[in-house]
């Protein structure tokens, strides 16, 4: 078909006044998405058919054979046949304009894209590597942005134009805090050449930055703590290595683990089975021996405030229960240990769970009783002193139903009975811990321990309970905790400012002058 009669038989479609694409012309009089094209702009630039302003976007979805399917957005322009004498008009909401070159895109030739922007950038200024962030902040007034620099920048990396560097992971590569590093290699030396003066100019870039990944970092930082300390004689417990390296607890724990993996000449140590140091072979075993005795003493002392605060903590939860709930009945328990409170209850385990082999503690268990022909209700209480984590939920979950006083075998695996709950008493709950479920739902760690008949219990809540009664602020179950010498004083001292919940903050004082020379004693050992 020649250019006159493809002319034609396009303006004859666009005769009826509605604008179309010029895919939809194309399918319309049989002519190839390129050809339907061609003469579209032809006669846009002749005169003899107007064009949207802007162009339009729509998702679109491309077979790739075995590979399956592309999807991607389309832009696309409508066109429409010009009225005589009218430059521009309005139909169906959208501006439709008659030939200018300030109205052309990349779409239709007139303008760089991006691509060439971004090209052009990486090649006048190839002196130097740059990274992704600052290519995009170079180029903003262009409308690039970070999404556009890398996108284009792996098209260039496969033509070899360009070289790009990330922290380099066994498997994968990842970027920097600033993106990943890209710089021009010259396409005029011999290519071994080129790529050696690539690599030397992201070095220069990395010169004053961490060039090793976050990981690594971690896991360096970590064995120079060990060996300060053994060369210092001592111990060092997870919990400074936690501080010193800055991050999340599940992020060092990780870091410590593949360091005493890949060092084997650091050593670890784990007191009364339940406190975890570090140490170096360069130890001598009589300088290890006293350094271990030193903690174990250590710990021994130190470790009394913090169980007297989380005993505490147990006899308020156990109280405001009491208190608020009708007809609880708790579990006791005769215990071996001598001073051990008999509502402890130890459940048996039929498996073992994070370390615990034959059995584990449990803070209270209690029974409710609806009604006289109703089954009783038993709820299992689980506290902690300090911010509560999703590890924390989990680990109760777990024992409640790998034990044998309240789980239970079925057809979908092990379960809690029907008619327990847990219930997990902390000061607070980690307000950034939200969790992500397979359908991309994310929910509160509230939410999560919900699913799994688990009820939180926060200071707050109990708190409120006391201002309801009348309490000072300055009156909290927080500050029970940390003046009352025992869970007996606990109880007698929630007793008095609930009969009494004006006097709440004399009371206190007057326990607290008390109790002075127990402060003093945990104050003189935090300081060895």
């Amino acid at each position: 078909m020649s250019k006159a009669a493809s002319r034609h038989v396009v303006l004859a479609v666009l005769a009826d006044g509605k604008p179309r694409t010029s895919r939809s012309i194309g399918r319309t009089v049989g002519l190839s998405k390129a050809a339907s094209y061609s003469v579209l702009r032809r006669c846009w630039e002749s005169g003899l058919v107007l064009r949207t302003k802007n162009p339009l976007y729509e998702p679109e979805k491309i077979s790739k054979g075995r590979r399956g399917v592309a999807q991607h957005v389309r832009s696309y322009h409508l066109y429409a046949l010009r009225p005589k004498g009218i430059d521009n008009i309005r139909i169906e909401g959208q501006e439709f304009v008659k030939f200018s070159k300030k109205y052309l895109d990349v779409r239709g030739g007139g303008a760089k894209s991006k691509a060439e922007i971004i090209l052009d950038f990486l090649r006048t200024k190839s002196e130097k590597a740059w990274f992704s962030k600052e290519i995009a902040e170079a180029l903003k007034h262009k409308d690039v942005k970070v999404c556009d620099v890398m996108a284009n920048v792996r098209r260039f990396e496969e033509r070899g134009f360009v070289y790009v560097r990330g922290y380099k992971l066994e498997e994968r590569q990842t970027p920097f805090k600033e993106g990943y590093l890209v710089t021009w290699i010259n396409q005029e030396k011999p290519r071994e050449e080129a790529i050696e003066d690539a690599i030397q100019k992201t070095d220069r870039a990395l010169e004053n930055k961490r060039s090793d990944s976050p990981f690594v970092d971690r896991v360096h930082r970590t064995r120079d703590v060990i060996i300060e300390h053994s060369k210092l004689r001592r111990l060092v417990s997870f919990g400074y290595i936690y501080e010193k390296l800055g991050c999340s607890e599940y992020e060092a724990e990780h870091a410590l683990t593949r360091t005493l993996q890949l060092y084997p000449d650091l050593k670890e140590v784990k007191l009364f089975d339940a406190y975890r140091y570090f140490y170096h072979i360069s130890l001598s075993n009589e300088d290890l021996n006293a350094a271990i005795k030193m903690k174990e003493n250590y710990i021994r002392m130190v470790k009394g405030r913090a169980n007297r605060i989380g005993h505490n903590w147990e006899a308020v939860a156990e109280w405001f229960i009491d208190r608020f709930t009708v007809g609880a009945h708790f579990w006791t328990q005769n215990h071996r240990t001598e001073g051990m409170d008999p509502r402890r209850i130890t459940l048996h385990l039929i498996r073992g769970v994070r370390g615990r082999r034959n059995a584990a503690e449990v803070d209270r268990v209690w029974e409710v009783t609806p009604g006289v022909f109703a089954p009783s209700v038993s709820y299992v209480l689980s506290c902690k002193w300090g911010l509560v984590r999703k590890e924390d939920v989990d680990d109760f979950f777990e024992v409640l139903r790998w034990s044998k006083e309240f789980g239970a075998d079925t057809p979908d695996g092990r379960q809690t009975k029907q008619g327990v709950y847990g219930v997990f008493a902390g000061q607070a709950f980690n307000p950034k811990e939200n969790l992500r479920l397979k359908n991309d739902i994310t929910i509160s760690l509230a939410s999560y321990a919900a699913r799994m008949n688990i009820q939180l219990l926060k200071a707050v809540d109990f708190n409120d309970k006391l201002r309801g009664r009348g309490c000072p602020k300055v009156v909290t179950v927080q500050r029970i905790c940390r003046i009352a010498k025992d869970e007996k004083e606990v109880r007698e001292v929630l007793d008095a400012i609930w009969e009494n919940s004006s006097a709440a903050e004399e009371i206190l004082e007057k326990v607290a002058m008390s109790n002075e020379s127990i402060y003093r004693f945990e104050r003189m050992l935090n300081k060895e």
